[in-house]
C-alpha cells in the first residue's frame, strides 16, 4: 500500500494555523467573558452611585419634599416610547419642592447614559420619573432596612432593565438602565470576533505557506545537491550558505559526513587492492612452482623443496586471513575480551623467551630492561599478542645481528611498554600511515621480511581496547621505538 505523501510545508502551516485560531478563539472567549463581566460590574456600580447621589441629595431636604405632589409627563422629542418628566402647568413654580425635583431631573438629563431615575412614596405611588418606559413603576421588593439592592426587571414591552434600589423612611429610590444597551455592545464585540477569526485563519494559512516555502526552499536545494552525490563523485560537497543557523550547521555536518565517507571509500578501495595483492602473490607462487614440477619428472628432493615452499606460502595465507578475520570482528564489535588484573613483570618475562625465538633466525639479540612489578586491567591474551606483534615488527625491519630492547615501567602513574630496535627506521612522512591496514614502509622488501601489513593495525586496536595510546619515534637508519601507554589498575594507582 502506498503511503500518502506528507509535506512539511503543509504540516507547519496546519500547526501554525491551528495554534493561531485556537489562540484567537481562546482570546475571544476570554475577551467576551471579561468584557461582559466588566460592563455588568461597571453598570451596577454606576446605578448604585446614582441611587446614592439621589438619596444623598434628598435626605438633607426631606422637609421640603412633599410625597403627595407628583410630576406629570409631557411628550418630548426623544426616542419613541420615552418622555421627559417636566412640571405640569398645574404645578406652581413657587412650590418649595420644585427645586429638589429640578435638580434631580437636571442631573438625570446631563447623565450621558440613558439612566432612569424614579422616586416613589412608601406606598409605591410614583412621585418622580426621569423617563417613561411604558410601565407603571420599577418597583422591586425593597425594605427600609435594605441599604441597596440590585435586580433585573422586565418592562411591559419585554425590555429588561438593571435596577438599583434603596429606601428612606418616606421614599423609595430607583435607578435603572436598559440591558439591551449592554447586550448591543457585547453583540458588536461578538460580531467583530466572528468576522476577524476567519479572516485571521485565511491570513495565517497564506502567510504560513509563504513562510514555510521561504524557510524550506534551502532544504530543497540541499536535497537536490545531496541526490547528485554518489560513490563516484564523493569529492563534491553541498554548497554552504555562509550563515551559522540550523540549516548552515546541517550542511556543514553533511559535508563532514561526505568527507568521512570519501575517506572510508578510499580506505576500502586501497584495502581491497592491497588484500588482493597479498593473497594473489602467494597463490601465484604456489601455482608457478606446482606447474613447474608437473612439466617433467623431479627428484624427491626437488618435490620436497616445492612442498616446503608451498607450506610457507600456505602459512603466510593463513596468517593474513586470520589477521583479516580479527580486524573484521573488531569492526563488527564481535570480539571477546576478558578484563582482569594482569601483572606485567611475569608477562614480560615470558614474552622475552618467545621474542628470542622470533629473533633467532636473524641472530638478533633481545633484551628485557626496566621490568617493574606493575599491574593493569586487561586481557592477558591480547596484551601478549600486542607485545609479540611489536617485537615481530621490530625483528622484520632490523638487520641481522641487530638489537631489540623491551621494557615496562611506571611513568607518572601510567604503565609504559616500550619496544626499541636498531632497524631501518621510519621516515617522518610515513609515521602516520604505519598503523593503516596492509600498509608497509618498505614495500620492495616486504615479502622477504614476511610481513602482511596487519600487525600494527591489530596492535593499535588492542591498545585502544585497553583505553591506552600507542606512539612511535624513529630516526631513519638508526631504528624505531614504539611506546604503549596503559592505565594502571586502580589498586596500584
Amino acid at each position: 500500500m502506498r503511503r500518502s505523501a506528507k509535506s512539511i510545508r503543509i504540516t507547519l502551516t496546519l500547526w501554525y494555523s491551528t495554534i493561531l485560531v485556537t489562540t484567537l478563539v481562546v482570546f475571544g472567549l476570554v475577551a467576551y467573558t471579561y468584557s461582559s463581566q466588566t460592563l455588568s460590574e461597571n453598570l451596577d456600580r454606576s446605578l448604585v452611585n446614582e441611587v446614592k447621589w439621589v438619596k444623598g441629595y434628598i435626605q438633607p431636604k426631606a422637609g421640603k419634599v412633599k410625597p403627595s405632589r407628583k410630576y406629570a409627563m409631557k411628550k418630548s422629542p426623544l426616542t419613541p416610547g420615552e418622555e421627559i418628566a417636566v412640571l405640569s402647568e398645574e404645578v406652581r413654580p413657587e412650590d418649595p419642592d420644585d427645586e429638589v425635583w429640578n435638580q434631580i431631573y437636571e442631573h438625570a438629563l446631563l447623565n450621558p447614559k440613558k439612566t432612569l431615575i424614579e422616586v416613589t412614596d412608601k406606598k409605591g405611588a410614583v412621585i418622580f420619573r426621569s423617563f417613561s418606559v411604558s410601565m407603571e413603576s420599577l418597583l422591586v421588593d425593597i425594605n427600609q432596612g435594605d441599604s441597596m439592592k440590585l435586580s433585573t426587571v422586565r418592562s411591559d414591552k419585554g425590555k429588561d432593565w438593571r435596577v438599583a434600589a434603596s429606601a428612606t423612611p418616606d421614599l423609595r429610590l430607583y435607578a435603572a438602565y436598559p440591558l439591551s444597551e449592554l447586550r448591543d455592545v457585547l453583540d458588536n464585540l461578538f460580531s467583530i470576533l466572528l468576522i476577524m477569526i476567519p479572516i485571521a485563519l485565511a491570513v495565517s494559512v497564506g502567510g504560513g505557506l509563504f513562510l514555510a516555502n521561504k524557510s524550506l526552499r534551502p532544504v530543497d536545494d540541499v536535497t537536490r545537491a545531496a541526490q547528485k552525490i554518489t560513490a563516484q563523485n564523493l569529492d563534491q560537497q553541498i554548497p554552504t550558505r555562509g550563515v551559522n543557523d540550523e540549516l548552515g550547521r546541517l550542511i556543514l555536518t553533511f559535508n563532514d559526513m561526505i568527507k568521512r565517507l570519501r575517506h572510508s571509500f578510499d580506505q576500502i578501495t586501497q584495502f581491497s587492492a592491497d588484500a588482493s595483492h597479498e593473497l594473489r602473490t602467494p597463490l601465484t607462487i604456489m601455482r608457478g612452482e606446482v606447474e613447474l614440477v608437473l612439466r617433467s619428472p623431479k627428484t624427491s628432493e626437488e618435490y620436497r623443496r616445492v612442498l616446503v615452499s608451498n607450506l610457507d606460502e600456505i602459512m603466510r595465507l593463513s596468517s593474513i586471513i586470520d589477521n583479516l578475520l580479527t580486524l573484521s570482528t573488531t569492526d563488527l564489535g564481535e570480539h571477546t575480551v576478558r578484563f582482569e588484573p594482569v601483572r606485567l613483570q611475569p608477562l614480560m618475562t615470558e614474552l622475552l623467551e618467545d621474542s628470542e625465538i622470533i629473533a633467532m633466525k636473524k641472530q638478533i639479540s633481545v633484551r628485557l630492561t626496566d621490568n617493574e612489578d606493575i599491574e593493569i586491567e586487561g586481557d592477558a591474551l591480547r596484551l601478549r599478542q600486542l607485545v609479540l606483534n611489536l617485537v615481530d615488527n621490530a625483528v622484520k625491519y632490523t638487520p641481522d645481528e641487530g638489537h631489540v630492547t623491551i621494557s615496562s615501567r611506571d611513568e607518572d602513574g601510567i604503565a609504559v611498554i616500550r619496544v626499541r630496535d636498531t632497524g631501518i627506521g621510519i621516515p617522518r612522512e610515513e609515521r602516520e600511515k604505519i598503523f593503516d591496514r596492509l600498509y608497509r614502509v618498505d614495500k620492495g622488501r616486504s615479502r622477504d621480511m614476511g610481513g602482511s601489513g596487519l600487525g600494527l593495525s591489530i596492535s593499535r586496536w588492542i591498545v585502544e581496547l585497553h583505553r591506552g595510546t600507542i606512539s612511535v619515534t624513529s630516526e631513519p637508519g638508526r631504528g624505531s621505538e614504539f611506546a604503549v601507554r596503559l592505565p594502571l589498575a586502580k589498586e596500584t594507582v
